[in-house]
């Protein structure tokens, strides 16, 4: 791109007086260093619209002047205002509803009644205090940030001392001298004095870089989400969660299911979950000590990121985002932190377990379709959605309880035997809690244990008439390392299972698919899952 072009960039960019002052500055620049920038496509540089709504989020993140910078710098691991402005940035990119229309608040409020009068005749909580509130996308930004800073700040904390010590003890002599300024694009900015120092302005740029991944993983994850308990621990500070009737009007059109239905299905598992951490009061302050005990033994691997550095095009938070990544640069877990992530997933597991086979004895004579949804459930829990992985790979850790369909069966089982108030009696201490059965780190077969919907789909999914797996893809189109699943029919599936598994015999549940799909008595259609699920993962 020529001169003109990059002239015309920074007016749209900056308007026509910044603009000009960025123009002046851009020529005042050596010549070899303009004609390189004007070397360029026009396609490497940022869209305009972004630069101003990044401009807008640093205003709001307490980045106008050198003394803000400076605070920024000293006040902690992440920039929490401007991770915030960031993610709301994104939604009204995306157009989101910006209100919630009285007609889905009343949907809410009516499906919520219903839900907690279904759920009074099988569960022995009570409802959780307050109102399940409708939110928008916006909404559950602001409602939940402050929790995700909270968990990433440990591991944000660790990369910012490992980033400050690379440039200490390994860019010899760097540390000695100072930094002049930074370029944004082909724009030169000085730095004031205060931030010179090279350490100092590595703690700035870890601090805002953090922010901004943070930021842009909360706005895609707000696309996702469908009530405050969708990760399995409330990250809301309404008690009585909350719905966004915007996704959920967008789930129910992907699956065109009708959408009072779903809202209910939503409202059932959002009602249960409040009610669980309403009526368990050492459950909350468990996860959270779980979550620490992992995160103080995040190490960070030097070498690993002094290379991200070294292949860094540029100082600034952009070009520094894989030095701050866990996936990058994090060193494998110690046995302690392998235990706590063992600990924390089978504890969502019971979470969730609790409330599947909650949710599944309060609907299943309300909702036609509440096996599909919640098999589809499931399915997004085992694995999440591509936003939620981006965000649990800046914060180290993955909420998914990979043995979810063990825990539903076995809470299922317990109340057939105990009945619901037995049940529910085992959440009255830690120590009262069932456990699950000891897993091998992997099968005989060496099948990795993170495959675990792949390997229940073919024993557990039943053939209807609906093309249930196709619209699992729809969803969960990042898994580029499966194969895509098909719809089988119980006759397939024993085939698969036969060629799988020559030399076992057909399991009960297997003999009796064609016979009967589920037991409307015990509460549980699939009382079997715990011996299929052979691939369960150990990941939390």
């Amino acid at each position: 791109m020529d001169e003109n072009a990059i002239h015309q960039w920074l007016i749209e960019c900056f308007g026509p007086v910044q603009g000009e002052l960025a123009w002046s500055q851009f020529s005042q620049l050596p010549e070899s260093i303009r004609s390189q920038m004007a070397a360029q496509g026009a396609d490497q540089l940022p869209k305009p619209a972004e630069v101003q709504a990044l401009i807008q989020a640093f205003t709001a993140g307490g980045l106008n002047t050198p003394a803000d910078m400076q605070a920024q710098a000293d006040q902690g691991p992440i920039n929490l205002a401007l991770a915030k402005n960031i993610a709301l940035g994104r939604t009204r990119a995306d157009q989101s509803d910006t209100t919630v229309t009285a007609e889905d608040s009343d949907r809410v409020a009516r499906v919520m009644s219903e839900a907690n009068l279904w759920l009074d005749t099988v569960c022995a909580f009570d409802p959780a205090p307050g109102q399940t509130e409708a939110l928008t996308r916006a909404g559950w930004i602001e409602g939940s940030i402050d929790a995700w800073v909270q968990f990433a700040s440990p591991v944000a904390q660790a990369v910012s001392e490992a980033l400050t010590s690379v440039i200490s003890q390994r860019f010899q002599g760097f540390d000695q001298g100072e930094i002049s300024g930074m370029f944004a694009g082909p724009v030169p900015i000085p730095l004031p004095d205060n931030l010179k120092d090279p350490t100092t302005l590595m703690r700035l740029l870890g601090n805002t870089s953090f922010a901004m991944q943070l930021g842009q993983a909360a706005g895609e994850l707000a696309k996702e989400v469908r009530g405050g308990f969708d990760q399995g621990i409330p990250l809301l500070k309404n008690p009585a969660g909350a719905l966004i009737p915007q996704n959920i009007k967008a789930y129910a059109k992907s699956l065109e299911l009708d959408l009072d239905e779903v809202t209910s299905y939503m409202a059932l598992k959002e009602a249960a979950h409040a009610r669980l951490y309403a009526a368990v009061p050492w459950l909350m302050p468990r996860f959270e000590a779980l979550i620490g005990k992992y995160a103080r033994g995040v190490s960070i691997d030097l070498d690993a990121v002094e290379d991200q550095l070294r292949d860094a095009e540029q100082i600034n938070p952009e070009s520094i985002a894989g030095a701050i990544n866990l996936s990058n640069v994090g060193i494998e877990d110690t046995p302690e932190q392998k235990e706590a992530l063992r600990s924390l997933g089978d504890l969502l597991a019971l979470v969730d377990g609790w409330v599947d086979c909650v949710v599944w004895n309060a609907g299943m004579a309300h909702l036609p379709h509440l096996e599909q949804l919640r098999e589809m459930t499931r399915r997004e829990r085992a694995v999440g959605g591509p936003a939620e992985q981006t965000f649990e790979s800046l914060l180290g850790l993955h909420l998914h309880p990979k043995r979810l369909r063990e825990a539903a069966d076995l809470w299922g089982r317990i109340t057939a035997e105990e009945g619901v108030q037995g049940r529910d009696d085992h959440w009255s201490h830690p120590d009262l809690l069932p456990s699950l059965p000891v897993k091998e780190e992997a099968d005989e077969g060496g099948t990795s244990t993170s495959a675990e919907g792949q390997s229940e789909q073919e024993a557990d999914t039943p053939a209807t008439s609906v093309d249930w797996d196709a619209e699992l893809d729809k969803l969960l189109n990042a898994e580029e390392k499966e194969p895509p699943a098909e719809t089988t029919t119980p006759a397939d599936s024993d085939a698969s299972n036969e060629q799988e598994h020559p030399d076992q015999e057909p399991s009960d549940s297997q003999k009796s698919a064609d016979k009967d799909s589920k037991d409307p008595d015990d509460g549980h259609p699939d009382r079997n899952d715990s011996d299929k699920g052979g691939s369960d993962s150990h990941q939390a």
